[in-house]
């Protein structure tokens, strides 16, 4: 099986939106709303502005997983001396390609980028079943995440 591993660009938006909306419903995500405007225009905006990276996994010309790494600026401190942080996200592989190395392959590839854009960090907020995938990889959990919703 060859999988090749491509960039995202806005050729593949829609199919990538369609696979993130996806994995928030795999994810028991409750579907109030209808994401999709939204996340067209944050793509759009944060990859022009190179704020946003994707890499997918390809297989016989289709997408069988992504990825994606928000970049964002908090003050310095000493744990990211540089404040600039990875936000992981879109980590996802289509069931029937799960457990071959794909999510692995594309973690690497956007952690890749993180440490070329100079973060000093990489956050995610994990789902159960990529606990064990970040913990391999090096993650390390923080138990005082807390999160406000504005709404």
């Amino acid at each position: 099986m060859a999988i090749s591993y491509q960039r995202l660009t806005e050729n593949e938006l829609d199919t990538f939106i369609e696979m993130r909306i996806n994995q928030l419903r795999e994810e028991g995500a409750k579907e109030d709303i209808d994401l999709r405007p939204a996340l067209y225009d944050y793509y759009q905006r944060h990859m022009a502005d190179g704020t946003f990276v994707s890499w997918l996994a390809v297989y016989d010309g289709k997408i069988i997983g992504t990825s994606g790494m928000s970049f964002v600026e908090k003050p310095p401190y000493f744990g990211c001396p540089s404040g600039k942080i990875g936000l992981l996200s879109s980590m996802f592989t289509d069931k029937a390609y799960r457990r071959r190395g794909i999510a692995k392959e594309l973690l690497s590839r956007v952690v890749e980028e993180a440490k070329e854009y100079g973060c000093g960090a990489v956050q995610i907020t994990a789902s159960d079943m990529g606990v064990k995938l970040y913990t391999d990889f090096g993650f390390v959990k923080n138990g005082n995440f807390m999160q406000w919703n504005c709404r």
